[in-house]
Formats: structure tokens, C-alpha cells, sequence
């Protein structure tokens, strides 16, 4: 039996409130002085660590690197392997775009290819978000395809959306972001043969943005990935018996929530802006996911110390949440992301779990080698919900 069917009959309602802090690609890989999270002066976050009961897990498998999707589906007790959502439709749904059934939704990086077409940075050096938008307007505007509605939409930064509307699509399609530099567009293959049509679109719009793009500087070439079309989950609300709510920044978290039927609350760019949203909403919910990004950005930009700094900076603006008191909280992340791979890893990722009805360890310190010692082991992401509503008192006793 599927995880959330099993749980599904086992979970009550009562007014205990989840705050779960997701601290993306927070895990690292220690250098000659330990991880950075080891590195940053993090007297919050170890408090809650000693208060708490602390652990390591996996997102998906040990040996898996995670997307931030399958990361964040585990923490939310959706088995990422069965529930497999392209990135194209969260970054649709993040947006707020109103994707309808049979639309091919695909993820967009502006990047810099060589006169050689070799791409030199996939980010573009990670263009301002107006310089995105004033590019995405005019490939809306100038890209004409026979019989089908093309949208491209700015997410944040160097990232967009393209969004296929039309007759008979179908979104088993490779991806043409080689994933690295030194290293051409990939050309877009059909996975099954109904795909055809879709490929001989896709490489017509292509061609088109090429040669609009052709003398921008530095966003002179697209990359997309994550073809997908809108699939049915399970309410996370319905499941849990939870009011939840998102808080996040970048609009990709706000597509997985809403695609689970989490409420997407307004909030600001910082990390205060987040905390302070979840403070004035604090009483119309009693599930919250709060997304902190920069620790990610900074691990994929392979820069320490502004990951150590993305770090402190989380556990400066940690008090206000703890003054909350929480009946459960979680601080965890969705993957690994080491500055010295520049990209999610395999690593499994710190978690504390802070309750009243917790077994407190002798953890010190929030980290990954602390947390390797912790009462609660190593274990599967897919696993985390079912702590949390136990924790919160929301799970009934199973059997006689």
C-alpha cells in the first residue's frame, strides 16, 4: 500500500501547528575544515538541535541525487519515485500560470553559448529578473508557430517557463540542457514515437529563438528541461487533515505547493520578509512550509564562504519562529548541494525534529556529523510526515 493511503486513515485533526523549515541544499561535503554548515556560527540552530532529536536523511535512495522536486515530494511524504513531476510544471504552477490539461510545460535557463554554440554558462551569469522579462516578452511576441499557442514566461533570474498549447502534444521529451559547460545544446529526442510531432515543434521554436537571441549578450541561447504536462496528486490537505501553507521566494517551491494544495502566502525576497509572513498568518494555519533558498544558489555557484554566510544569516532570523513555540518543528533540507560539485549530490541531508514528546540525544552541534549520532539514525525523507504528525499528536493508534 502507498505511504500517504496507509496514513491517510490514521491521521485526526486537532489544533497542534507543523512548522517545517526546508534549508535548500543545505548538506555539503566536509573540505580540510569540515562542511560549511560545520564552519558557521549557527547558536540558534544548535540550540534546537540539543533540544530536539536529530538524525540524517536520505531524500530519495542513498547513491540518488535528488531534483528539488523529488526533495521536497519526499518531505512531503509523496514516494518520489512513484510521484515523478517534471520540473516544467513548477515552474508553470509557481508562477501561477493557468496550465490546462494537455499543455507541455518545460523548464527554461537563459544561458551563453560561444560563437562555437558551446555553452559557456548556463545561467547567463544569472541575468537580472527585468532583462528576463524584457527577453521573454519579445520571443512571446516574435515566435510564430502554426497551430499552436507558445508561452515563455520569466520565473526569477535566468530562469523562465515555456509552456506548448495545442493538439495532440505529448511530453516525453528529452531535455537539451547538457547540465554542464563546454558542451553544445542538446537536440530534443522524442522518448516514445507519439512524441514526433512535439520534437518538430520544439526544435522549430528553437530555431526561431536562436536567431532572436542570436545578438543578446549574455542570454544568447535557451536550455530546457523537465517537459511535463499537469499530473493528479493526492491532497496533501486531505491526506493529513491539515490547513497548510506555503512561504517561499522563488517561484518553483510555490509551484510543487500549490500543485499539492498547499495556500500560497504573499510574502517579500528575504529571509525576514518569509518570517514575518508566517508570524501575521501564524493563526489561519497549522501546517507551514517555510523555503529558504540562498544556501543552495551558493553551493551551485561553488562559493563557501557565502554559503557559511547564507547560513549564519538563517540562524540570525531563527529566534521570532522559535518565540512562535511550535508545537513540532522541523529544520531540514531537501538535498545536498557542495560547493566543491556545484550541484545537488547524493549526500544525505541534517534534520531536527523539536517536540515535547521527542526523545532528546546528546547532539551539540547542528550538523552533518552531529547529526549522523542522533536518536533518530538514518533514514528515508519519505519517512519525515509520518515524525511530524506523530509528534503533533495526528496520528491514530494502528490495529487493536
Amino acid at each position: 500500500m502507498d505511504l500517504m493511503e496507509f496514513l491517510k486513515g490514521l491521521t485526526q485533526k486537532n489544533e497542534k501547528k507543523i512548522v517545517l523549515v526546508v534549508v535548500d541544499g543545505l548538506g555539503g561535503i566536509p573540505g580540510p575544515e569540515g562542511t560549511e554548515l560545520e564552519l558557521a556560527h549557527t547558536p540558534n540552530l544548535d540550540q534546537v538541535a540539543k533540544e530536539g532529536a536529530c538524525g540524517l536523511m536520505d531524500p530519495v535512495f542513498p547513491g540518488i541525487t535528488p531534483g528539488s522536486g523529488p526533495g521536497h515530494f519526499a518531505l512531503f511524504g509523496y514516494d518520489p519515485v512513484k510521484y515523478q513531476v517534471g520540473r516544467g510544471v513548477l515552474s508553470a504552477l509557481g508562477i501561477d500560470f493557468p496550465l490546462k490539461p494537455g499543455d507541455v510545460a518545460a523548464r527554461v535557463n537563459f544561458a551563453t553559448v560561444n560563437e562555437k554554440g558551446v555553452v559557456i554558462d548556463r545561467r547567463a551569469g544569472r541575468i537580472p529578473t527585468e532583462l528576463n522579462r524584457e527577453l521573454c516578452e519579445e520571443l512571446e511576441k516574435k515566435i510564430d508557430i502554426p497551430g499552436i499557442e507558445v508561452f515563455i514566461r520569466t520565473e526569477r533570474e535566468h530562469r523562465a517557463c515555456l509552456v506548448l498549447r495545442g493538439e495532440e502534444l505529448r511530453s516525453e521529451v528529452s531535455d537539451t540542457d547538457p547540465q554542464k559547460e563546454g558542451f553544445p545544446p542538446l537536440e530534443p529526442k522524442p522518448l516514445v514515437p507519439e512524441a514526433e510531432r512535439t520534437v518538430s515543434i520544439l526544435k522549430e521554436f528553437l530555431k526561431q529563438a536562436r536567431d532572436i537571441l542570436s545578438s543578446k549578450k549574455p542570454a544568447n541561447m535557451l536550455l530546457l528541461r523537465g517537459f511535463s504536462s499537469l499530473p493528479k496528486m493526492p491532497s496533501f490537505g486531505e491526506v493529513y487533515k491539515l490547513t497548510p501553507a506555503c512561504i517561499a521566494v522563488y517561484p518553483m517551491y510555490k509551484g510543487l505547493a500549490r500543485l499539492v494544495g498547499m495556500e500560497i502566502l504573499k510574502t517579500g525576497e528575504t529571509i525576514e520578509d518569509e518570517i514575518n509572513t508566517l508570524k501575521e498568518n501564524y493563526g489561519n494555519f497549522d501546517f507551514f512550509f517555510l523555503h529558504y533558498k540562498a544556501t543552495d544558489s551558493a553551493g551551485e555557484d561553488g562559493n563557501s564562504e557565502k554559503k557559511i554566510k547564507a547560513i549564519e544569516t538563517l540562524d540570525k532570523n531563527l529566534p521570532p519562529i522559535l518565540a512562535l513555540e511550535p508545537d513540532v518543528l522541523c529544520i531540514t533540507a531537501d538535498h545536498s548541494t557542495p560547493t566543491q560539485l556545484k550541484a545537488h549530490s547524493w549526500h544525505p541531508v541534517p534534520v531536527v525534529i523539536r517536540a515535547k514528546t521527542c526523545f532528546r540525544d546528546n547532539v551539540q552541534r547542528f550538523s552533518e556529523w552531529d547529526c549522523l549520532h542522533g536518536i533518530l539514525g538514518k533514514f528515508p525523507a519519505l519517512y519525515l510526515m509520518p515524525l511530524l504528525l506523530a509528534h503533533a499528536l495526528k496520528l491514530k493508534k494502528f490495529g487493536a
